[in-house]
């Protein structure tokens, strides 16, 4: 069962530390099978209560799981592995459409933007003890959430999304309970849960979002929280339509002790409406990301949710970071307020790309999806062969592998790094790689 690997140790702490040091240097290895509690207990000589808390201590930090009568392993992927690890690299002459990047001729400029900002600090600067929310910025976002049906909540400012959900986990979650997410899904999101000692519980997605049923599955099966695309999904696109937001609202109505965290990275890039679920759970966030209209590099995203959530995320924020620095978000406010970034311009120009690419591999008998945002996602019968036949044709896609947990082999094209005169290239590449497929639902 352990091959030459002897855990160690009389109380519960030393016993965790050298299941994790054998892990941590390849001892004990991922998927590898840990002795009953009684049996370690016996050859160790101690109480099965204290292997029983030396596991407990084990699952919350994420290094082993436990699955019932069929006992304890080394959790399979390491919190510390990151699914951006899967990735192919574009060695030189070979298109690299893989990253997901932004175009970065939609993305606005930004000196004029944060001038302005400086000049108001100059003028009177931040001090400690201050608020953590910009007071500009506080009322663009309510307003903003209010004419798009967001109930009314407090706001907060985080560094990116990511770091909004992690902290509204965090709120709410301990190591072990259950998250529900999309599949495909968001890889670093998958990495998130990971690290954080949660359980990620698949449900399937469509072009219209979550599907309901299975939704419902991964909540009556004990998902304590569940994290919902609302726009541009990635990697497939999809985004929420007003009747698969009616059908999902029913849903969670039936499980209102679930934390409900939406993200809606799409704002600024996609043309389609928002369909908030917001509201329907006692406990909920809603994260907006500025990265994908205006720029990765500016980090930062707003956050509503209930006051309780919002208290928390604030409350812990203060005792690390402190807050988001308010030059960066006065830079935020002047770029939204200066209209830098015309939305229906930034939707337009992707669906272009978008709808082009899909309509071109659709003529060579290929599906693939892309509602909104800018990727596309070709479900394949084989992923490995695919991405290499891609790459060996001048063409770097991104491996499914990153963005699935149970759901079928896909590959992720990011269309903002084509140009017009790409769409059919790619098209025919894809089509040789993957031949043709039976059209089948992706979740």
């Amino acid at each position: 069962m352990l091959g030459e690997y002897r855990i160690e140790g009389r109380r519960a702490a030393d016993i965790a530390a050298s299941v994790e040091r054998a892990v941590g240097d390849g001892g004990l290895e991922p998927g590898q099978l840990l002795p009953p509690m009684r049996e370690l207990a016996s050859r160790l000589g101690v109480n099965p209560n204290t292997v029983a808390a030396a596991y407990r201590t084990l699952r919350e930090r994420g290094v082993i799981e436990t699955a019932g009568r069929r006992g304890s392993r080394v959790r399979p992927k390491p919190a510390t592995t990151a699914r951006e690890l899967i990735r192919v690299d574009a060695p030189p002459g070979v298109r690299n459409v893989s990253k997901g990047n932004p175009d970065t001729h939609l993305l606005p400029a930004l000196t004029e933007a944060f001038t302005a900002a400086a000049a108001q600090g100059d003028e009177k600067p931040v001090l400690y003890g201050e608020g953590a929310v910009d007071p500009a910025l506080e009322r663009y976002v309510r307003r903003a959430f209010e004419a798009e049906g967001v109930p009314a909540g407090p706001v907060a400012v985080a560094s990116g999304a990511l770091d909004a959900m992690e902290r509204v986990l965090a709120a709410h979650l301990r190591p072990g309970d259950a998250v529900a997410v999309e599949d495909p899904g968001w890889g670093s999101l998958f990495d998130l849960v990971s690290a954080m000692g949660l359980r990620a519980v698949p449900f399937g997605v469509d072009d219209e979002g979550p599907l309901p049923a299975e939704v419902e599955r991964a909540l009556s099966d004990g998902a304590r929280a569940i994290v919902v695309t609302d726009r541009a999904q990635n990697p497939t696109g999809a985004a929420l339509s007003a009747p698969r937001a009616r059908a999902l609202r029913k849903v969670l109505a039936a499980h209102k002790g679930t934390l409900l965290i939406e993200d809606d990275h799409g704002h600024g890039i996609v043309d389609l409406p928002l369909h908030p679920l917001a509201g329907v759970t006692h406990s909920w966030a809603l994260v907006r990301s500025t990265a994908k209209a205006y720029g990765p590099d500016l980090r930062l995203a707003v956050l509503t949710g209930d006051p309780v959530t919002v208290d928390r995320v604030q409350g812990r924020q203060r005792l690390g970071p402190g807050w988001v620095s308010r030059l960066l978000q006065r830079a935020v406010v002047r770029l939204w307020e200066s209209g830098a970034v015309e939305p229906a311009v930034v939707a337009a120009s992707y669906a272009r790309r978008r709808d082009a690419l899909i309509a071109a591999l659709a003529e060579r008998g290929v599906p693939a999806h892309g509602r909104s945002g800018m990727n596309v996602w070709v479900p394949v019968p084989d992923e490995t062969g695919a991405v290499a036949r891609l790459l060996h044709a001048g063409w770097a896609v991104a491996p499914g592998a990153r963005f699935r947990l149970s759901a079928p082999p896909g590959v992720r094209i990011t269309i903002a790094a084509l140009a017009d005169e790409d769409i059919v290239p790619v098209a025919d590449a894809v089509a040789s790689a993957v031949g043709p497929a039976p059209a089948r639902r992706y979740g």
